[in-house]
């Protein structure tokens, strides 16, 4: 079989799996295990021990059930409930009003997580109970937190940021600066969507509170202090050198915890419970991503990427022709590859590519940060569709369909980016 059609037989695999009802998890170890037996001479036993095993003692993971414990703590006190307080009385006369702390809450986190799964977990623990108990549209919610999630990879510090500096030999602290006008854009981006469906939907949106004066919008402001100040701490840490990003986790969570005690809504029984909920989460999640390093292995044994990335290489396009290509490629990875996985095997093909087209390495780096995001929200192994499917109990497909409208602002962004490239540059050019 030609590499297409063993990639083309292992998505049909998957398909079926997934849509008879079979756990995430175990329809993607199938799949791989499968391709291993059929298309390569690797064991697949060793290679699934491996693969677990590699991704559950992953030091930059460590990260992730501390940060979910983090929401889990805010979301059973009274945080949770100040936050959205605060912050309702400046949005209640903006379009979708409260769904805006969606993209707030993961822009915000995004900076301290470094993690799209810990950003989309965490925000989504907090919101999504709120939104929902104030009357708000689920789907709107699902998509707006799933596309919103994505943000924990485009605002520095950020792993996939890392890894793209490390393989293509550019300044790590160059594409973190690039990284954060683009993310505000999809920040702008996913707002201006919610503002542009509110409007479409007025009747699918909780009226209004009455009018406040400012005095006391800022007096209700004063609910903000408890989640700023967790924030700032665990922002200031890492900025004053106490803390890698990944040891800011376990900062966020004392903090959480001090706030919450400070704020006298911490017991005994919650702690109990939080504790227990972040166990149960991170467990499901941890469980999916190492069956998904699994089938990773399996792609790059069977030489799917690769083979993409030299097809690329023989067309000899000019710039533009080259970026499209390049998107619907990476796209097509991000159906069956995590992000970084996506960098890691194909860099080394088509970063001389890339050069000799004359487009700049690092905005190169948050182009295919933006598909990284795009594989994120894009079945069927886009993670944060399995993050809220594991929390809302939710159908797969439902998810997917919520986030497409996000989908197409990401591909939005793209554009933009491609047409106006300084938008990336121009940050790193005038600090760095």
């Amino acid at each position: 079989m030609t590499t297409l059609q063993i990639a083309l037989f292992l998505f049909a695999i998957l398909a079926v799996l997934l849509v008879g009802g079979v756990w995430i998890a175990l329809s993607l170890a199938i799949v791989a295990w499968a391709g291993l037996m059929l298309f390569s001479n690797s064991p697949p036993d060793i290679n699934l021990f491996t693969a677990l095993w590699g991704s559950s003692a992953s030091w930059t993971l460590a990260a992730l059930p501390l940060f979910i414990w983090m929401g889990e703590i805010l979301y059973r006190t009274r945080l949770s409930d100040e936050l959205f307080s605060g912050l309702a009385p400046w949005l209640d006369r903006v379009p979708g009003r409260l769904m805006h702390v969606n993209i707030l809450g993961c822009g915000i986190f995004g900076i301290v997580s470094g993690s799209s799964a810990a950003t989309c977990a965490t925000v989504a623990k907090v919101n999504l109970p709120e939104l929902k108990r104030r009357g708000y549209d689920e789907k709107i919610c699902l998509g707006s937190l799933c596309g919103a999630g994505t943000l924990g990879i485009l605002l520095p510090p950020s792993i996939i940021m890392v890894v793209y500096a490390v393989a293509a030999d550019v300044s790590i602290i160059r594409v973190f600066f690039a990284g954060f006008l683009p993310g505000l854009l999809v920040m702008v981006l996913y707002s201006g969507y919610i503002v542009f469906w509110a409007l479409r939907h007025p009747d699918r949106t909780p009226p209004a509170g009455a009018p406040l004066t400012l005095a006391q919008k800022i007096s209700a402001s004063r609910n903000l202090i408890p989640v700023a100040t967790l924030t700032i701490f665990v922002i200031w840490v890492m900025v004053a050198g106490y803390a890698t990003a990944t040891e800011a986790a376990a900062f966020s969570v004392i903090g959480a915890l001090g706030v919450a005690a400070w704020n006298r809504s911490l017991t005994w029984r919650n702690f109990a419970d939080s504790l227990l909920g972040a166990t149960r989460m991170s467990c499901m999640i941890m469980f999916i991503l190492g069956c998904a390093s699994f089938l990773t292995v399996t792609m790059g044994f069977t030489g799917v990427p690769r083979a993409l990335a030299e097809w690329v290489a023989s067309m000899e396009l000019n710039k533009f022709t080259l970026i499209g290509v390049l998107c619907l490629i990476y796209l097509l990875l991000g159906t069956a590859l995590d992000g970084i996985s996506m960098i890691v095997l194909t860099t080394s093909v088509v970063i001389p590519i890339v050069q000799r087209a004359g487009i700049d390495l690092v905005w190169f780096g948050i182009f295919i940060v933006l598909l990284v995001e795009i594989a994120e929200v894009t079945p069927p192994l886009g993670f944060n569709l399995f993050v809220l499917q594991t929390m809302t109990g939710k159908d797969g497909n439902y998810v997917a369909w919520a986030s497409l409208p996000f989908f197409f602002m990401l591909l939005l962004a793209i554009v933009i980016i491609t047409v106006f490239p300084g938008i990336v540059t121009w940050l790193p050019d005038k600090v760095v």
